[in-house]
């Protein structure tokens, strides 16, 4: 067990932020389903901040679900496994949503399958124990995250095994888990603390075995009240504190939660490690839940399909590797009106032109605007109003960051800390200039020469 926390807990907010409208109305109340398997994945060998992974299967070979399939170098990286049972196709590649281009394993899905309710029982149902996990090692547990390929799937994809991995020379007291979910629209991580908060409290337990933590908090916003009386009735007697935050957006940002939920302050261009905390994602707690007790690797993600463009919104349990377009189709499609199909949500995603793009373990939703949800505003010149600057979590500049990016001015970007920038949107969201600021500072980030 966990014991008690031993330190005030934060303010539960933080300074500056914004507060778009929320439109998470259209999927909260849809329960998970699953995606019945298409007739063939494609399995992206990048799927997570790190080394990209090399093939361990050739053409025709026949694979089993959750077989590893590809398998990296070094430390920060994450095996990728088979999501499906069949064999193995031609290799190819394939668009990410931030444009980079990755090699993939098309597999083409055989006749044994998991039946729908086998699937889902083996991922999240079912008992979770929340005591007796001692006899899992630390090492143990990191080392299992690594060969099941876990990785964040809040979005950032960060190589799980990392974080759990013990660093003497940067002691962890507080595991912190990130249900905050803050991104307009998106609603899995909220159907997933309703539906199953029990292998997310295990997970979280055996995250903390793992570092070190004496301290486990989960973080949630106060506009989800269903999921915070979900884990507490779960974390029950386990010494786990929910702590409820104000709904404010990024407060799904590291060094946003952080503040919020401990009054902790992560220095720029610094880790949560150096503030003693690790942070995770409920639903990479809930994988990790799975790979350690139930030997699962990571081939399944649940994903929001949402928007006033799309014809069914849900939650889906979807196999890694199939296309937007499949998820799209199992949700009825895409409505008449229907004008953008966004990879996340509208804050921090990036907008699609191929719907043949594959689903990765960090796709967290699929969003769909339609023409009127859509306003054209043309971009004017800065007028100087400060209003970046005053929303800005991180305290930067983005008009002097969009600047420097947009004519590679890159002493200027290093001295205003381009690299510290976590493109949350707030600050292309308030501007009255319409400038694309985060857009820039991405293509900044992409071509800053490297030191």
């Amino acid at each position: 067990m966990i014991a008690a926390p031993s330190r005030a807990p934060g303010p539960g907010t933080f300074a500056r932020g914004i507060h778009p409208p929320e439109r998470k109305g259209f999927a909260a109340e849809v329960p998970i389903e699953i995606m019945p398997n298409p007739v063939q994945v494609a399995i992206p060998l990048l799927q997570h901040t790190g080394a990209p992974c090399e093939p361990l299967v050739k053409v025709k070979d026949e694979v089993t679900l959750g077989q590893k399939i590809g398998e990296g170098k070094g430390f920060i990286t994450a095996p990728v496994h088979a999501s499906v049972a069949g064999a193995v196709g031609m290799p190819s590649v394939t668009t990410l949503p931030n444009g980079r281009h990755v090699k993939t394993i098309p597999i083409k899905t055989g006749p044994n399958q998991l039946s729908a309710d086998e699937l889902k029982a083996s991922l999240l149902g079912g008992d979770w124990p929340v005591s007796g996990l001692d006899a899992q090692s630390p090492e143990q547990i990191a080392q299992t995250a690594r060969e099941a390929g876990l990785v964040g799937l809040g979005g950032a994809a960060f190589p799980t095994h990392v974080k759990l991995t013990r660093n003497e020379k940067r002691p962890v007291d507080t595991l912190l888990l990130n249900g905050c979910e803050c991104e307009p629209y998106l609603t899995s991580d909220y159907r997933l603390m309703i539906e199953f908060p029990r292998p997310i409290v295990t997970g979280a337990l055996l995250a903390a075995r793992a570092t070190g933590a004496t301290q486990l908090v989960i973080a949630v916003e106060d506009n989800k009240p269903a999921a915070v009386e979900s884990l507490r009735r779960a974390a029950e007697g386990t010494g786990v504190e929910v702590r409820v935050m104000e709904t404010r957006y990024p407060m799904g940002g590291e060094r946003q939660v952080i503040p919020a939920a401990l009054d902790r302050e992560v220095p720029t261009g610094g880790l949560p490690l150096d503030v003693g905390v690790v942070v995770m994602n409920v639903g990479t707690s809930a994988a990790l839940a799975a790979a350690v007790l139930r030997g699962k690797t990571l081939t399944h993600r649940v994903v929001s399909v949402t928007g006033a463009g799309i014809a069914q919104p849900k939650n889906v349990l979807a196999p890694i590797g199939s296309s937007y377009k499949d998820l799209i189709d199992f949700c009825g499609g895409l409505k008449p009106d229907a004008a953008r199909v966004i990879a996340g949500g509208p804050m921090m995603g990036f907008a699609l032109n191929d719907l043949n793009i594959t689903v990765t373990k960090g796709t967290s939703g699929i969003t769909v605007l339609t023409h009127d949800d859509l306003k054209a505003v043309e971009e004017t010149a800065c007028v100087r109003c400060g209003r970046c600057v005053d929303v800005c979590p991180l305290n930067l500049v983005p008009t002097r960051l969009a600047l420097a990016s947009r004519y590679q001015d890159w002493d200027m970007a290093r001295r205003y800390h381009l690299m510290a920038c976590c493109e949350c949107g707030c600050c292309a969201y308030v501007c009255p200039a319409a400038i694309p600021l985060v857009q820039l500072m991405r293509m900044g980030k992409a071509q800053l020469p490297k030191e």
